[in-house]
């Protein structure tokens, strides 16, 4: 307590910085799953109740993937909850649980899809029988980013749930939603009652509207998807013969298997085998053993300087034995984007998170040319070129500035280099700040040679 009048004494002059230091402190949630380039980015799930049933109701959940860059790989999302009561599914079409549950209290000749208390459902896969889709389902739960292919950045499945309550005031909403994709990373919210969906019939003359609707927003958190990076980036230059490597032990290290995961010499005799053995965790990645560890490099060299442009050339390369990353997509910050020219064998689009400022651009594959980034081995790197017209007021090779700020590699912040490394442009200060100091050694060197003779 006798502490208190001096604490009293050191805050009294700051009464309103103490009081915005703890506003501060409880009221902003977490920032681990704040994206800076895509700062309203998420997946919201939608209920939209379209009919009552004689036990419960008929509802329509669609998944939206409002991320601009990040989308859902193989082997897909899993939807899955926690019932309020005890409800169960009668019946499910478009999409499927994983397990039927405990269903022996039901007789007669219907059986529920599932009776568990905590569901998991998952997307059925192509090909599936057209009496058994809905719109938007059967994609495998492969989901394209929003930006890259927005109809096919949607999901949806129907469900009929039964012992659910027949009216809005008796249903209660499920709880503990989670999403995988297909492994951890998503936190998602509790469900909220929002307005109603209102459907236009395909003829556009008559609308519709749900019964009940509501939400669930779901965000994603690179650090819960996996502990350690998944990719870095290495740098080269024409002006400079260094070639910045990625960090060492960017995402893992060798022989420290809980950070990293196992790690593959190319050379083993036993390649074949343990690349075609997944075990029991096949999303894991199973990495070429190198110095930095990572599934995936992306490397940007500087290549030609041209009076009113220049040129780099990327190159992403796959060190996963265990992935074909399909779909990929590749997010770059530099300054020049709003000067890009041209782009060679890769598709583009610009990303404007900070308003007017045009100097992210997402970069991502062809469709059946080089889409798929093939796994470890002679195939696995796809690679293109961006020329640039240069900005006599902003242009510059000097002190980094031709390299980038951010990359991201399928929503996933990559390890850049440490900025002292970067390669450094030869320039006349620095041979002469050299010169200099070979002069004066000579001089000392010339010195001492004569205070001997």
């Amino acid at each position: 307590m006798m502490f208190l009048p001096m604490i009293r004494f050191f805050l009294k002059p700051y009464p309103c910085t103490l009081l915005l230091l703890l506003l501060t402190c409880t009221c902003y949630p977490s920032s681990e799953a704040y994206d800076p380039l895509d700062p309203y980015g998420n997946i919201t799930i939608k209920w939209d109740v379209k009919s009552w049933t004689g036990d419960g109701y008929l509802a329509i959940v669609t998944i939206y993937n409002f991320q601009q860059y990040r989308h859902i790989s193989a082997p897909g999302w899993s939807l899955g909850w926690t019932w309020a009561k005890k409800e169960v599914i009668w019946n499910m079409m478009g999409g499927q649980t994983t397990e039927q549950g405990d269903c022996s209290k039901f007789k007669g000749e219907q059986i529920p899809h599932c009776c568990k208390k905590d569901p998991i459902v998952v997307d059925l896969l192509p090909g599936t029988p057209y009496n058994q889709q809905v719109t938007s389902c059967c994609k495998g739960g492969v989901l394209s980013s929003w930006k890259q292919d927005p109809i096919n950045a949607v999901a949806s499945f129907q469900v009929v749930v039964g012992r659910a309550g027949t009216t809005n005031k008796t249903v209660k909403l499920p709880k503990n939603i989670t999403l995988k994709a297909p492994g951890p990373g998503y936190t998602c919210g509790p469900a909220k009652i929002v307005k109603p969906t209102r459907f236009i019939t395909p003829d556009k003359r008559r609308v519709t509207q749900a019964l009940m609707t509501w939400n669930v927003t779901c965000m994603y958190s690179q650090f819960l998807a996996q502990k350690a990076p998944t990719c870095c980036v290495s740098l080269s230059s024409f002006y400079n013969d260094t070639v910045v490597s990625c960090p060492t032990c960017a995402c893992g290290c060798q022989g420290n298997s809980s950070q990293s995961g196992n790690c593959v010499d190319p050379d083993s005799p036993h390649l074949a085998s343990i690349v075609s053995n997944p075990g029991n965790n096949s999303i894991k990645p199973l990495v070429r053993c190198t110095n930095h560890m990572c599934p995936i490099r992306v490397h940007w060299h500087v290549k030609l300087n041209y009076k009113e442009y220049w040129r780099v050339k990327v190159t992403i390369t796959n060190f996963n034995y265990r992935m074909n990353y399909s779909d990929w997509n590749l997010v770059v910050q530099h300054p020049n984007f709003d000067n890009l020219t041209q782009l060679f064998s890769f598709y583009y689009a610009s990303l404007t998170p900070y308003g007017a400022i045009n100097d992210t651009a997402m970069l991502w594959g062809i469709k059946f040319y080089n889409d798929l980034l093939m796994q470890a081995g002679p195939l696995g790197n796809v690679q293109s070129e961006l020329l640039f017209r240069k900005d006599k007021s902003t242009f510059t090779f000097h002190e980094g500035w031709a390299f980038p700020r951010r990359i991201y590699f399928n929503g996933d912040n990559c390890v850049m280099p440490p900025p002292d490394a970067y390669p450094w442009l030869p320039n006349a200060g620095s041979q002469q700040k050299v010169s200099l100091l070979a002069l004066m050694l000579t001089f000392l060197v010339t010195l001492v040679f004569y205070s001997y003779v």
